[in-house]
């Protein structure tokens, strides 16, 4: 977004020169959070920078955890220290309330526990539990609860939705954090967010508690980050029986919340 004309300081529109190293590395930092395949060149471009101070830049921010650079596309992602302060700023905006609608109508429809999910670094954090009429009442996250990516569903959903140089900057401490979990190896992980991808929903089966699953979904930005998912945990013949009913409701109520986060925030919506 640019400053107006009343703000103080240079505008989004300066020339590369007059600008501080800090304001320098923020123009890179969006440039990235913006783009799905930021590549130098694309950098350069969307930024006015040259390409010498940009890889001088982009060593300190990955120095510090900001930035990410996958060594076989050689794109340029945002770092873990990035995707935290975006939690941060996400958790400004009240997910839980933007997605309560559609916890009550999932845990109406189908008595089953719904849950809301944030990624923050290598974990997902649960910000609203709804009960339905058949809800499991044990073992199930209560809010404010975090399990790390790849674990359940709803966390499934995020890690699969992560752009690559962030899903390659995470991925290493995920696996050494699914270790008390004996069912979850990293095969399996693999397996698991290449079916969520081509699906696009995540399902875990008896992978953490014998007879119970969860389905869920991701709700993504307009850059297709991922906010928040949303996932039903139940008896794992609930889950299985009726996939095809939960798969469509989900992302029903995926859309609606995509919505109103837009409204919330001021995103262009669709």
């Amino acid at each position: 977004m640019k400053n107006d004309a009343s703000s103080p300081g240079i505008t989004e529109t300066a020339p590369a020169s007059t600008l501080s190293s800090v304001r320098k590395a923020c123009r890179i930092l969006k440039a990235i959070a913006g783009s799905s395949e930021a590549r130098l060149t694309s950098i350069a471009q969307d930024t006015g920078l040259d390409k010498a101070t940009i890889l001088r830049l982009v060593d300190m921010l990955a120095a510090e955890g900001f930035v990410v650079r996958d060594a076989g596309s050689k794109l340029f992602g945002l770092g873990p220290e990035a995707c935290g302060i975006g939690a941060a700023a996400i958790a400004r905006t009240d997910i839980a309330a933007v997605a309560r609608p559609s916890m009550l109508r999932l845990a109406a429809e189908f008595e089953d526990t719904v849950m809301v999910m944030v990624p923050s670094s290598c974990y997902a954090v649960c910000v609203g539990v709804e009960l339905g009429s058949f809800a499991l009442r044990a073992n199930y996250l209560a809010a404010g609860g975090r399990r790390p990516l790849a674990v359940s569903a709803g966390s499934m959903a995020l890690l699969a939705t992560l752009p690559h140089a962030e899903y390659e900057a995470v991925m290493p401490t995920v696996r050494q954090l699914i270790a008390p979990y004996p069912r979850l190896n990293d095969a399996l992980i693999d397996t698991m967010t290449r079916e969520t991808r081509q699906r696009g929903y995540a399902m875990s089966i008896d992978l953490l508690i014998e007879r119970v699953g969860s389905i869920g979904v991701a709700v993504v930005d307009a850059q297709q980050h991922p906010l928040f998912s949303l996932s039903i945990a139940a008896l794992s013949e609930r889950i299985v029986g009726r996939r095809p009913a939960l798969v469509q409701a989900l992302q029903r109520e995926a859309d609606i919340c995509r919505q109103a986060w837009a409204v919330a925030v001021g995103e262009p919506r669709d």
